[in-house]
């Protein structure tokens, strides 16, 4: 019988093929399939002879169809940009119009054959996303043409001609041609292959040919490979998230393949299909695989995902799947997110983002183990017996080696249950069964007041994170589930509530959940090396209430207008003592969430060389007791905003700001005496010396070192430093300028010293000639001579936060000696390479500068809290210097996007910046400075 496709352009009528009517937008306005075809028929009838000749008149025609079809479909989906599944099935039958006609012209009017053998049968089938019939705007086109035997001459043709014509369209496409059996035999080896077949779909051609796959796949593999096609797909889930992070909660995330992302999903549908032949995932319901409430997750976090891929496709033009930052900006803005509540719309957008992945993690969890249930995904014997764990006690059973309820309506009679499981599971060591999971979801509604109120229920929830050593484990389950939220109220706003910066890697209750985790690490012995403070102040003795309590709630306060500090010391107040707290002890809890960022900042934003830092400082802490605790919790938070945040440049900040402090409030504040600890410096540096009475450092030239200095210069710098000093000084002329460049380990940096004569604006200099070369300046020291001259330490780090390697260390020599030989000017240098990175851009950042003349005896204390970026404190040292302004030293402290530089400064004469006048007037100069540098980063 000869093909209906082949029979003349009457035969043929594209309307005839099934119209949708479940798309964003009616069929007839995306395409009208009759009048592409009647215009692609003319225009091959026109065309010269030559295949070529009327593939060229026929691509024009069908690139109009499709941008224009495209473009009615994108306009749909902004008016209505939360509808997902419409827009997608839109994208998806809009391609397959495209790709049907090309297919079907090939056959009939660029290769016509009015009567093909029997090995010339050819089916087109979409497969892969495609055959889901769910594509974003910039999907990849996945096709298969199917023959029954090797391809024919003819064949071939077809398949080269259409695939010209649709890389011409510059659509993406993927394609195999195969026979059955080659499909079966490749399909059985690779599952990647595998995955794709099981969601083919007839397109055009030889249908009988298709449905012969369709029946084979079923019947000769799909049926008898179950259980190992489930296990690929949970070892390829695996792999996926290592690859994207593991987490949940990047700050980041790749909406299709990342955890909670479509991909997730997808396997689900996959393994449904799979093993139950469902064609929607709406039938998983009439297997029991899900309830109708998690179907109805399910459909929400689906929309959602498919909605936000969509609008990523569309405003870059092309397919992007990772949510990076400028990205997120754009969709909340096109999803018509607000800025509200004290935050701004991008984060409102995030959180409920970060909700849905977390709903799609359960729904995982839920369906993967009904599998198991069901025999089809075993564990294997041997891991089965050496996993036994403790024998669960009533009312609780073990289930698939998972702690579930053995008869739920007793359960449920006793609201303390729904707490009482977090801990049996922390005693059994066993994860919780999707059972029970279910079970506590349904009835949250339990723990009311009176439940909050419970003396057990108190002495339950602080058990979890004081008796069993894995705190992390159990709050992280209750999280999920909405039992901690629904323990204490007050945590529900910071659920899955991102951060909008590039400090934090985290959503705030992931944050809050990792500082416990790290508490209950240093608790463990596990960081004794890494932290041998926090170490040895936890083995002295703390109490544990108090600071695994202090840290739940840190930032609890986050998210609103109000300082985060401040509201979450309110809300602590009322916390603690309702957690059965002590008096003593909530008071205590209340002044170390107001205060948790006070020993970061000190150590970070003020030079604690100087006295008054670390005497304000204890004044402020006022007990040891108070000070071990915030240390503690104060290294706990850092280390729990991401990986690498905590580092030795910070740790040798801490440990120096509370070992001083806790000097002065065991031995006196007028133990942190300036002279005192001079005179200690000189002593150190006079025995160095003397141990180099061989190079020529004769008790007279130690004399003359020792006495060229001011009083600051010896309390700011170690002796090591003191000892470069002394070698670089000696003997140096009026116009010679030296550096040297060394490694210091202890603090993850390179210092830099610099010595030369002294004149106006050499700070300035240094700092251009290390931006020049991509340094990022964290601390810096500058001193002058009684004899004149500058001797001046910077510790830099690389752009990836490290100290340089030492073969790139001639290189910053080089570029530093021409810069400060005027060979090099950095403002010149800097023109261009001060530009701020796309992804970076949607960050905003308050500039905030204040001045501070209670700080330091000696300096004005200027503090910049503004947006980072490259050339930043070249600029703001320049400013300073043209202003005539001494800089004695810098502190540089970097969160993300936003850095803090702090200057101790004195005016021309050596005085404090007092006058208000001339406050405003340096303030205005400075934020000048950053406004014209902000205007060249965004160019």
């Amino acid at each position: 019988m000869a093909d209906p496709d082949l029979l003349g352009d009457g035969a043929y009528d594209p309307t005839g093929d099934l119209t949708p009517d479940d798309l964003i937008c009616p069929a007839d306005e995306i395409l009208n399939r009759r009048a592409l075809h009647v215009a692609l028929v003319e225009a091959i009838a026109d065309a010269g002879p030559l295949g070529s000749d009327k593939r060229a008149a026929m691509l024009p025609i069908l690139k109009q169809a499709m941008d224009a079809g495209r473009k009615i479909i994108a306009s749909a989906f902004e008016a209505n940009p939360f509808v997902a599944s419409e827009t997608t099935r839109a994208y998806s039958w809009l391609t397959d119009a495209i790709v049907i006609e090309v297919f079907r012209l090939a056959k009939s009017h660029l290769h016509p054959n009015p009567n093909p053998t029997e090995a010339e049968r050819l089916a087109l089938i979409a497969v892969g996303g495609s055959g889901r019939g769910e594509m974003a705007p910039y999907s990849d086109v996945d096709l298969l043409f199917l023959a029954p035997y090797k391809l024919t001459a003819w064949a071939e043709s077809v398949i080269e001609t259409m695939l010209y014509l649709l890389w011409d369209l510059r659509l993406k496409v993927g394609h195999a041609s195969r026979t059955v059996r080659e499909c079966l035999r490749l399909a059985r080896d690779d599952y990647t292959i595998r995955t794709s077949l099981v969601e083919e779909r007839f397109l055009a051609g030889d249908e009988a040919l298709a449905e012969e796959l369709t029946t084979r796949l079923r019947d000769e593999l799909f049926t008898a490979t179950v259980p190992e096609f489930i296990e690929a797909k949970l070892n390829e889930r695996s792999a996926r998230h290592a690859k994207q992070g593991g987490q949940r909660y990047m700050v980041e995330p790749n909406v299709k393949e990342g955890k909670g992302g479509l991909r997730d999903l997808q396997s689900l549908y996959w393994i449904g299909k799979y093993v139950h032949g469902v064609k929607d995932a709406s039938e998983l319901v009439q297997h029991k695989v899900f309830t109708q409430d998690e179907y109805e997750e399910f459909k929400a976090a689906h929309e959602f995902l498919w909605a936000v891929r969509c609008h990523l496709h569309l405003i870059a033009g092309r397919a992007v799947d990772q949510l990076t930052f400028d990205m997120q900006v754009e969709v909340a803005e096109r999803m018509h997110y607000t800025d509200s509540g004290g935050r701004r719309a991008v984060e409102h957008f995030m959180q409920d983002y970060f909700h849905h992945a977390t709903d799609v993690g359960d729904l995982t969890r839920i369906f993967l183990v009904a599998q198991e249930a069901a025999h089809l995904k075993a564990e294997p014997m041997l891991q089965r017996l050496f996993n036994r764990t403790k024998r669960a006690k009533a009312p609780y059973a073990i289930k698939q080696n998972r702690l579930t309820v053995a008869e739920p309506e007793d359960f449920v009679e006793d609201p303390l249950n729904l707490l009482r499981i977090f801990e049996e599971a922390l005693r059994t060591g066993t994860l919780m069964h999707p059972d029970a999971m279910r079970l506590i979801k349904a009835n949250l509604h339990l723990i009311d007041d009176e439940v909050r109120q419970n003396k057990e229920a108190k002495r339950i929830f602080l058990d979890l994170m004081l008796k069993h050593g894995n705190p992390e484990r159990a709050l992280r389950t209750m999280n999920e589930l909405g039992a901690l939220s629904a323990f204490l109220p007050e945590f529900e706003p910071i659920v899955a509530m991102m951060q909008f910066n590039m400090y934090h890697h985290y959503t705030v209750d992931e944050h809050t959940i990792q500082t416990i985790s790290h508490l209950s690490k240093i608790e463990r012995a596990e960081l004794d090396e890494e932290l041998p403070v926090s170490a040895s102040i936890l083995k002295g003795g703390i109490n544990r209430r108090v600071l695994y309590v202090a840290l739940l709630l840190h930032d609890i306060g986050k998210g609103r207008d109000e300082d985060h500090s401040v509201l979450g010391a309110r809300i602590a107040r009322k916390v603690a003592p309702r957690l059965g707290l002590s008096r003593k002890e909530s008071e205590t809890v209340e002044w170390l969430v107001r205060y948790h960022l006070l020993m970061s900042d000190m150590a970070q934003k003020r030079d604690i060389a100087d006295p008054r830092t670390v005497r304000d400082f204890a004044k402020a802490v006022k007990t040891v007791e108070r000070l071990n605790l915030l240390c503690v919790l104060t290294v706990c938070d850092i280390r729990g905003v991401g990986p690498g945040t905590w580092n030795n440049w910070k740790a040798v900040l801490i440990r120096a700001l509370y070992r001083q402090t806790r000097y002065a409030l065991e031995n006196g504040m007028e133990a942190l005496n300036r002279n005192e600890r001079g005179t200690e410096a000189r002593k150190r540096l006079r025995a160095a010396l003397r141990d180099k009475e061989d190079a020529g450092w004769t008790e007279k030239a130690i004399r003359a070192e020792l006495g060229r200095h001011y009083p600051p210069y010896w309390q700011g710098l170690h002796v090591t430093a003191h000892l470069q000093f002394a070698e670089m000084l000696r003997d140096i002329g009026p116009d010679e300028m030296r550096t040297r460049l060394t490694p210091d380990e202890d603090r993850d940096a390179t210092r830099v010293c610099f010595a030369m004569a002294d004149h106006p604006g050499i700070f300035s200099r240094m700092c251009g000639a290390l931006s020049l070369v991509g340094a990022n300046v964290v601390d810096a020291r500058t001193f002058t001579s009684k004899d004149g001259y500058a001797t001046a330490t910077f510790w830099v780090q690389d752009i990836e936060g490290r100290p340089y390697d030492e073969e790139r260390l001639p290189r910053l020599r080089q570029m530093i000696q021409k810069t400060l030989y005027g060979e090099v000017v950095a403002r010149d240098a800097l023109a261009g390479r001060d530009r701020m990175k796309k992804r970076e851009r949607a960050f905003r950042v308050k500039t905030s500068i204040t001045f501070d003349n209670e700080g330091s005896e000696i300096y004005t204390i200027i503090e910049v809290d503004t947006r980072d970026r490259p050339g930043l404190l070249h600029d703001l040292t320049r400013t300073l210097a043209d202003a005539n302004v001494y800089i004695a030293s810098a502190v540089i402290a970097t969160f993300g996007e936003q850095v803090v530089d702090t200057f101790y400064v004195k005016d021309m004469f050596g005085l404090k910046f007092h006058a208000e006048n001339k406050q405003k007037a340096l303030e205005k100069k400075l934020r000048d400075a950053i406004t014209e540098g902000a205007k060249r980063a965004w160019e």
